[in-house]
């Protein structure tokens, strides 16, 4: 039997639907998302891996003992002070054993090492009273034995170096610098816009607490797989990045809020990028808050990274700081939040090269402004008109809605070139 034809002849049809029936082909981006190097929360997403020299870890016990985490440094700190009691309250039995004082049959008048220490157990008890320096009473040390006497002072230098160590462990950790980093918050996007009539890429920084950051410093670095003309290829190439807090001053008074701002010029990694092919880019950029903390007096470094994704291009970040009675507050439910402006989405090659763009775009925004501010003057001059009377009434009543519409309306915004002000700046000098 034949196939029976379609109703639908095939000039008409779609191309898509003649032809093979087989499954459709995935489309696919061409940007591949990449791991990032650093996350959001500061973390280095790294791993090591086929260390051979182990040894090497052991030659600095104690930043080995404080980089552990709190579970295995807490069970280090309960084993080796239960070790050293076993293995004094095993010399203080030796000592007792060698004296004869665990003879059962013993006289009264024969002295001890050692009072009442008559098993194992009283020597393990003996031994945490030593150390600890909790001194019950009952037992007690006497001037029969030279031995017990020189075990004594081994016990306790033994004791106080074991207490030196797990103590300033303790306290170092606890006193971690990246501790000090969860109340330094960062912006959760990035923008770029135009600012000075230059691109720059800018993101927002922030301190919780009332006590200061001292000589804080921002570094910025991007990070991307580069290929070298003779085939090289580095998968983590790091290049540093200027700000204009860094060309001014390697400080910031970070009291407030403050938008850190990298003007995208020559020298910036970010030159070449449009806005289409930053979003085709694996670029990450890792940002660096750096200072000294007022109240300890140790350096403490916060770090968070934005990949591309996670940059808006043609943003900017709203004020979030308002006098308020006299004080200065700020607000920071919007510390994140962006607003839309009027941004090239050219690259900044582009944008130095025709500075016509620039001025094409502010002028495209403008009118668009005041094409919106038109359309709701009518609209309200529209409700007002229906709502409104017949006759001398509604005529006011308009006249009034005009006058204030007019008053409503934008000026007219003249945009000139470099060359063009500098012409009138000469004039106007002469």
């Amino acid at each position: 039997m034949l196939p029976r034809k379609s109703i639908i002849p095939e000039e008409f049809a779609l191309p898509g639907l003649i032809g093979s029936r087989g499954p459709r082909k995935p489309v696919f981006r061409d940007r591949v998302n990449k791991a990032r190097f650093i996350a959001k929360n500061g973390s280095c997403n790294l791993a090591h891996k086929n260390i051979r020299e182990q040894g090497r870890f052991l030659q600095d016990v104690f930043t080995t003992l404080v980089d552990l985490k709190w579970r295995f440094t807490l069970v280090i700190f309960t084993t080796t002070f239960v070790s050293s009691w076993l293995l004094f309250a095993m010399s203080w039995w030796l000592v007792a054993f060698a004296h004869g004082d665990l003879v059962a049959n013993r006289t009264a008048s024969e002295e001890q090492c050692v009072t009442n220490v008559k098993s194992f157990t009283s020597a393990f008890l003996f031994s945490i009273e030593v150390q600890v320096t909790i001194g019950f009473g009952g037992r007690m040390i006497t001037e029969q034995c030279p031995t017990a006497i020189t075990v004594l002072m081994l016990q306790n230098i033994v004791g106080l170096i074991i207490n030196a160590i797990m103590l300033g462990c303790i306290f170092m950790k606890t006193a971690q610098s990246n501790r000090r980093a969860e109340t330094l918050i960062f912006s959760r996007h990035a923008v770029i816009a135009v600012r000075n009539n230059r691109l720059c890429f800018m993101i927002r920084i922030g301190d919780l607490r009332k006590s200061m950051i001292i000589g804080a410093a921002v570094r910025l670095q991007v990070v991307r797989k580069t290929t070298t003309p003779e085939g090289e290829v580095i998968p983590i190439h790091q290049i540093d990045v200027q700000t204009e807090s860094a060309g001014a001053s390697n400080s910031l008074f970070l009291l407030a809020p403050l938008i850190i701002c990298h003007t995208i010029d020559k020298n910036s990694p970010m030159y070449d990028l449009s806005a289409m092919e930053l979003q085709c880019n694996d670029l990450e950029v890792i940002v660096i808050l750096e200072g000294v903390v007022e109240t300890t007096g140790i350096t403490t470094q916060a770090r968070t990274s934005y990949v591309t994704d996670e940059i808006q291009w043609g943003h900017r970040f709203v004020p979030i700081v308002a006098e308020e009675d006299g004080v200065y507050s700020v607000d920071y439910s919007k510390f994140g939040n962006t607003v839309k402006v009027a941004t090239p989405r050219c690259s900044a090659r582009e944008l130095d090269e025709k500075p016509s763009i620039l001025i094409q775009t502010l002028q495209k925004s403008e009118l668009s402004h005041q094409n919106s501010l038109r359309k709701r003057n009518s609209m309200r001059r529209n409700n007002s008109m229906r709502k409104g009377g017949a006759g001398g009434s509604g005529g006011g009543g308009g006249g009034a809605m005009r006058r204030n519409n007019s008053a409503l309306s934008m000026p007219k915004v003249q945009f000139l070139t470099t060359i063009e002000a500098a012409q009138q700046n000469l004039a106007a000098v002469t």
